[in-house]
């Protein structure tokens, strides 16, 4: 991690600065500041050697005014019950900001996936669900994947709260195999959300995207559909970089021609990095962060630009695909500098969107074409956007405090129907 700040603090700092846009009082402060609740859970599981290990997990659920609870569960060492609040706290004001009715919520386990089989990991996923199975449900609180989970991790927790329920319950979870009740377009709607979120800020600046060099940190699910949507519209992959868990190291790859970014996707998934990939350079987390560039992602974890790295960015758009990668002060150091930020609650929003039409569908048994779910997709998020670029001008006020002005709006009304205030 590049930055040395509370990620918890930095959410509060987000959500005062937008209250004290909205001259709201401490009452609304109060609901939005702290969880509504978080369960920690010991998950022994049974390893391949015999042996057992008891694993530690965390599901929060931070705000439900606007409907069930919402968010993914990741699977990662670094894990820990101040992230997963945050990240639920994240989860809330992106759901109201892209419109969709669900509060926050996360969860996640202290693990390395990397490390274990298959097995392990189904029985560690079905144990964790077992936990977590009281506070969860369809009309409660719905998971969906996250760092190192997938369809196949949702389909042993469908399978398990199933059995446990003595229902069958495909819209527990988001981000299903599609045989099991899965969405079309899922896989990489958080990515093409960002792509999106680009397209438009690149027109409000008349910045053509043909030709336009665009750097990703992550190469994950996000960052590598990011860059994949956007070479498609002519913009070109010069750098990118990614964790290795077999070496335990951030590894890059750079070419100021252009990287392909289908191709690079392949290597990456058959090598587990992008360090190698035939005609690049190698290149490490800091070197990528500061190289010219049209459009930085950041689309790996948290705590990645801190002031210091802020200054030394240079790109035009900084479109942030995972959740909290810039500190406060690095948002002061990129507003002086006139760099369009496009916020982790709007620029990423995509992926909780489509989840909620996949829960739609479950609900009704009827299953939308991938082109009609890209194309509520692409009006939802272009919509987003709009909204916040106008409140950013209405106001006056960065982009990242005008979508959360955006969003806190809509909560307060709703806490004010519903008389919690």
């Amino acid at each position: 991690m590049s930055g040395d700040f509370d990620i918890y603090e930095m959410v509060l700092t987000q959500v005062r600065r937008a209250c004290d846009e909205l001259g709201l009082d401490d009452e609304v402060m109060c609901f939005l500041k702290n969880p509504m609740r978080t369960l920690k859970v010991e998950v022994p599981v049974k390893m391949d050697d015999g042996g057992v290990e008891v694993f530690r997990g965390f599901r929060c659920q931070h705000n439900d005014v606007l409907g069930p609870t919402k968010g993914g569960i990741r699977y990662h060492p670094e894990v820990n019950q101040e992230e997963v609040e945050a990240m639920a706290a994240w989860m809330t004001f992106k759901c109201a900001l892209a419109d969709v009715p669900y509060g926050g919520a996360k969860g996640g386990v202290i693990c390395e996936p990397a490390d274990m089989s298959e097995r392990e990991l189904e029985r560690l996923s079905r144990k964790f669900i077992e936990a977590i199975a009281p506070i969860i449900g369809p009309e409660k609180d719905i998971p969906a994947p996250d760092v190192n989970t997938n369809a196949q991790v949702m389909g042993w927790f469908v399978d398990e709260y199933s059995k446990m329920s003595g229902v069958y319950s495909p819209g527990l979870v988001t981000g299903k195999p599609l045989v099991l009740g899965g969405s079309e377009g899922r896989s990489y709607a958080t990515g093409r959300g960002v792509m999106y979120n680009v397209q438009e800020a690149a027109r409000t600046m008349d910045l053509d995207l043909e030709g336009a060099d665009i750097v990703v940190q992550g190469y994950g699910a996000v960052g590598s559909y990011s860059a994949i949507f956007l070479e498609d519209l002519g913009a070109n992959l010069i750098a990118t970089t990614v964790y290795n868990p077999k070496t335990g190291q951030v590894e890059g790859a750079y070419d100021s021609d252009g990287l392909d970014a289908r191709k690079l996707k392949e290597y990456y998934e058959e090598n587990k990095t992008v360090k190698g990939f035939p005609g690049s350079e190698d290149i490490g987390n800091r070197e990528l962060l500061t190289t010219s560039c049209d459009v930085l992602i950041p689309a790996a974890l948290a705590n990645q630009i801190d002031a210091e790295i802020a200054e030394e960015i240079d790109a035009k758009i900084l479109a942030e695909a995972a959740n909290g990668p810039t500190s406060p002060e690095a948002d002061e150091v990129l507003k002086d500098k006139y760099t369009m930020v496009i916020p982790d609650i709007l620029a990423n929003c995509g992926g909780v969107t489509v989840s909620y039409f996949e829960w739609v569908q479950n609900n009704y048994n009827y299953y939308w074409k991938e082109e009609e779910v890209d194309e509520k997709l692409r009006e939802m998020m272009v919509d987003a956007f709009h909204r916040v670029h106008d409140m950013k001008h209405e106001m006056d006020v960065p982009m990242r405090t005008a979508a959360y002005v955006e969003s806190i709006r809509r909560l307060n009304d709703a806490m004010g129907y519903r008389g919690w205030i």
